[in-house]
């Protein structure tokens, strides 16, 4: 066999290994990143519902104290129109 042909084809094996474990590398540091992104996203679209959710409890809880058991209750305020209450719907 001729040296210069398998040392060729070792350089070769290793060139395309390398190259390789660099884009495997580099895509999971794209997977992390597209994780990471949509985590963020969902994390903040959760904490505006909670704070729409919160306010609905408070205005609720307002509306409680005001109205007495010998009072006429008027209707209980609505929730926010952007409040997501699909979580609690059948």
């Amino acid at each position: 066999m001729d040296v210069g042909a398998l040392v060729g084809g070792a350089v070769a094996l290793v060139v395309g290994l390398l190259s390789w474990t660099q884009s495997r590398a580099t895509n999971r540091r794209s997977d992390f990143m597209a994780i990471t992104d949509r985590l963020d996203r969902e994390v903040k679209e959760e904490r505006t519902q909670r704070k729409l959710l919160t306010r609905a409890y408070l205005d609720l809880h307002r509306w409680a104290r005001r109205v007495g058991p010998d009072t006429s209750a008027g209707p209980a305020p609505e929730p926010p129109a952007d409040l997501d209450l699909t979580p609690w719907h059948l």
